[in-house]
């Protein structure tokens, strides 16, 4: 009787070690294959990313569209895509790097092609974008989106703020305590402005708090 006994009880831990196995095993699959299966907000190609726009061939030439991944606001690690100059492209893989490794929260990375190449648009939909051949607003003096050395993150998280108190994008708040915004402690600052960038939040007579580039 205590043979048999014991031999339940050897076949109960057997059953108990292989189960908690399965488990452990089946977890670390599933979050393998999570982060190497992405949420895609991006594929295009190149030609795609770039379709319609103004810019000059001789710009073109020297754009890279640069696949990216992210830690989005729902927490799940995303694949999107960014166009900028090929000067600035190591700079701007360390930053996603960083990104994701610290799993700051970028709502979305998509070319701004998706939005007819209207800065309003892509700020409203709180993208992330870089390069579009355009002007500073109100003014006939080229962006350095224009020429790819500019990124704007989060632009709902991190908004223009104007002299005035006029907000940009319309209904956007900033607080600097909230994830996926720029201040003077966010890591992601620290890299930008350790590699030579400016930010935006920096500017005097207004702040482009969501705005980062590169001469």
């Amino acid at each position: 009787m205590k043979e048999k006994r014991t031999k339940n009880l050897f076949v109960v831990a057997i059953v108990i070690i292989v189960t908690t196995c399965f488990i452990e095993y089946s977890y670390a699959l599933f979050s393998e294959t999570s982060e190497s299966k992405p949420i895609v907000d991006s594929k295009m190609t190149f030609e795609e990313a770039i379709a319609g726009t103004q810019a000059p061939q001789e710009l073109i030439d020297k754009l890279v569209l640069l696949d990216v991944e992210y830690y989005s606001t729902d927490k799940r690690l995303h694949a999107g895509q960014i166009v900028v100059h090929q000067d600035v492209a190591e700079d701007v893989k360390t930053i996603f790097q960083l990104i994701k490794e610290t799993r700051f929260p970028v709502a979305k990375a998509v070319p701004i092609v998706k939005y007819a190449w209207s800065d309003d648009a892509s700020m409203n939909n709180n993208n992330c974008s870089a390069f579009n051949y355009r002007f500073v607003a109100g003014t006939e003096r080229l962006s350095n989106h224009a020429f790819g050395k500019a990124v704007d993150i989060n632009p709902r998280f991190n908004p223009v703020i104007y002299e005035s108190g006029k907000i940009s994008p319309k209904g956007a708040a900033y607080d600097p305590k909230r994830e996926g915004t720029f201040h003077k402690d966010c890591p992601i600052y620290k890299k930008f402005i350790e590699l030579g960038w400016r930010w935006g939040g920096d500017f005097i007579s207004f702040k482009d708090y969501h705005h980062f580039d590169k001469k």
